[in-house]
């Protein structure tokens, strides 16, 4: 009994990695759009599909991150300055990309552009640092898929949305935390609904990686100027030793769980663009997959003890 189980398992487990490894055909007359290529994960993406035969454009914040990605590539990637939190911006780079694509249509599109801090204590933050964050990975993605999204339908493409583990549970407070979520829900019914259009969107759930995102120096400076602007009181009810240890804690973070690689992201992204049956959700980094969605399906007791050990305690606190 026990042995055809295990051998109809074999045969699944074998269907399934062959139908994951089938290819989409040429990909020369294919034309993708990335956000967020200044510098991370979508200034590799951009550099690695280039490098494949993919046409791709790619969106910058800056003029200088524009610039230094079409220098070190071939003449086929081009970049577009575009600010997500900025609807014009959105409309004129929509605008452009309609144009360069004509009738073919838009075969990935890439949401990548984000940002992390403020992130604390939620006591810390007011609503303008919650929505310097969600403007960024939530409100701004939503708008640049809205607005791409006839041109995606054209090509029955595909789009690919970066959200995170902390999109299952949250770490800290701050917006990032709460956006990442908002895009797990947005791209759920996101992709109900494309499917019957021949569209469909995937999921990117990174773990902690090093980025600009995700810089050290600029973490610990934010959670110091949080902390100068609390109130006498709340600064008491949480104790200097607790802001240090909070420091520490994203120190240790930064240095000991951050990766470097950040090719175990773009190759997830890599695959939800070029695979004939690409998978709902990818899961990037080892603690992304050992550790933290493991963490958020166990019973709430356990995974808020399990945080417990690694987040400090208020001197006030009375549990």
């Amino acid at each position: 009994m026990w042995g055809y189980l295990l051998f109809a398992a074999f045969l699944l487990a074998v269907g399934w990695l062959l139908r994951d490894r089938q290819k989409i055909r040429d990909v020369r007359d294919k034309y993708v759009f990335i956000t967020g290529c200044d510098t991370g994960f979508g200034n590799l993406l951009a550099k690695r599909l280039d490098r494949q035969g993919f046409r791709v454009l790619a969106g910058c914040l800056t003029q200088q991150g524009a610039n230094t990605l079409q220098r070190a590539d071939s003449t086929k990637l081009k970049a577009v300055l575009l600010d997500v939190t900025d609807s014009s911006s959105i409309k004129k780079t929509a605008d452009w990309v309609r144009a360069e694509v004509g009738e073919k249509g838009l075969w990935g599109l890439v949401n990548n552009a984000g940002r992390a801090i403020p992130i604390g204590p939620t006591e810390w933050m007011t609503m303008e640092d919650y929505f310097k964050v969600l403007n960024v990975n939530l409100i701004g993605l939503m708008e640049v898929t809205l607005t791409f999204l006839p041109l995606v339908k054209k090509a029955r493409g595909r789009v690919v949305n970066v959200a995170s583990v902390m999109g299952r549970m949250s770490f800290a407070g701050g917006g990032y935390c709460l956006s990442k979520c908002g895009v797990e829900s947005f791209s759920d019914s996101l992709r109900r609904d494309m499917h019957y259009f021949g569209v469909r969107v995937c999921i990117i759930e990174p773990g902690f990686f090093k980025t600009a995102v995700t810089n050290l120096e600029g973490i610990e400076n934010d959670l110091q100027r949080l902390w100068d602007r609390l109130s006498p009181e709340v600064r008491q009810s949480y104790g200097q030793k607790y802001f240090e240890k909070y420091v520490k804690v994203q120190r240790f973070s930064m240095n000991a769980i951050c990766d470097g690689d950040l090719s175990k992201v773009t190759d997830c992204m890599e695959h939800a663009l070029t695979a004939r049956h690409p998978r709902t959700r990818y899961a990037a980094g080892w603690d992304a997959k050992l550790f933290w969605i493991p963490l958020s399906y166990m019973p709430t007791i356990l995974s808020d003890f399990m945080l417990a050990l690694l987040l400090p305690r208020p001197s006030q606190s009375v549990c």
